[in-house]
């Protein structure tokens, strides 16, 4: 998928680890002071934490631009579901559509129900997926969901939301 000269969105290489490393990051940083202490660390995403994302099936789509990659954003496939996993941008780059372009791209992928999960306290990123055609799932629907599809802490699960794509079929119970 091309976009303005010289930018593109392509899956990511293992060579593409160190800068989709730096990229969530860098862009975690949105996060400091607005989740809960006790869910922050720094670095926000320690080099074996994404090893362990990949391992777990994570695949990362990057959109470059003319000499690096500028956005990551993950598709991991779970039982009957997808999930958008690790959306970033870096920070000198948001608000050029890079986010919007990745989350098209994955969508094309996906023809199954897809999902995201963010801080509930990330109300920037509720207003992105919502804005895209994403709508929040109710308090009860999100903890079954997390539990089912993702391997997080209950403390986690108390301080996140699940949004689901409007035009995909809800996961069944």
């Amino acid at each position: 998928m091309r976009h303005e000269t010289g930018r593109m969105i392509a899956s990511c290489a293992e060579s593409d680890f160190p800068e989709i490393l730096e990229i969530i990051n860098d862009a975690a940083s949105a996060y400091r002071g607005v989740i809960p202490a006790d869910r922050w660390h720094e670095p926000y995403m320690p080099e074996a934490e994404l090893r362990g994302e990949l391992a777990a099936g994570v695949a990362f789509w990057g959109y470059r631009g003319d000499s690096r990659l500028e956005g990551v954003m993950g598709l991991q496939r779970v039982a009957d579901v997808d999930l958008i996993r690790h959306a970033y941008t870096r920070s000198a780059a948001q608000g050029r559509g890079i986010g919007t372009a990745l989350l098209e791209k994955l969508k094309g992928e996906s023809g199954r129900p897809l999902l995201v999960g963010t801080w509930k306290a990330a109300t920037w990123a509720i207003r992105f997926y919502e804005k895209r055609g994403f709508v929040l799932t109710s308090e009860t629907e999100k903890a079954r969901l997390l539990r089912r599809y993702w391997r997080v802490p209950e403390r986690q699960i108390e301080e996140s939301v699940v949004l689901q794509c409007s035009s995909r079929s809800a996961p069944q119970p």
